[in-house]
């Protein structure tokens, strides 16, 4: 019997004949363009599937349930707008990074985002889908690019890059979560700061 993980495993490469582009970009629109509408828990399979002009089935030939559907949808799409930067220069890509991301928490879809999260609370399938199809993805594309730093020696060779990950995005989360103040540039700005004083090497 295949696990969660599986089932994963099996939604990014396809189920049974390969995805047809189109159709599944088509179907991840929808979905987001549906939950923006509705909301997150009015949102059913049934309704996305009509609004991409495909089947139910052929939804979960490629998702094992809706919140894999519509997290996948909005990771793509973030990760289409807002790619890690990779200019060259560790200061600005980590200060820019910081910068979209609060941008992207504080804007339209960032209510969406928080609905994600307050659902995995309490839903497993939420919350397993949050981490294998935004959490991991998101990290791991992060850190392809500390690592060609650290490679270069501008990120310290001792640095534990998940936990630098954990270092950089973690207040942005809290602050996020517990809204004791704002999330704002200036935020993300000092942030920064402070993250890349305790990680950076000076030459």
């Amino acid at each position: 019997m295949l696990g969660k993980e599986d089932l994963y495993e099996i939604s990014q490469r396809g189920r049974g004949r390969p995805r047809d582009e189109l159709a599944r970009q088509r179907i991840l629109d929808s979905a987001l363009a549906l939950v923006e509408q509705v909301g997150f828990a009015s949102a059913t399979t049934d309704a996305i599937a009509d609004r991409a002009g495909a089947s139910k089935s052929t939804i979960y030939r490629w998702w094992p349930n809706k919140a894999a559907v519509v997290i996948e949808a909005l990771q793509d799409q973030v990760s289409q707008e807002q790619p890690f930067p990779n200019t060259g220069n560790l200061r600005q890509d980590i200060h820019q990074q910081l910068q979209n991301f609060i941008a992207f928490l504080t804007g339209r879809r960032g209510r969406l985002f928080m609905a994600f999260i307050a659902a995995a609370q309490s839903d497993p399938e939420v919350a397993e889908a949050f981490r294998e199809l935004w959490i991991k993805p998101r990290r791991r594309e992060a850190r392809h690019v500390l690592e060609r730093y650290q490679r270069e020696g501008l990120l310290s060779g001792n640095a534990d890059l998940g936990t630098a990950l954990d270092l950089i995005y973690g207040p942005i989360y809290f602050r996020l979560l517990a809204g004791h103040a704002p999330l704002n540039p200036e935020f993300g700005r000092m942030i920064a700061d402070l993250a890349l004083n305790g990680l950076m090497t000076f030459k």
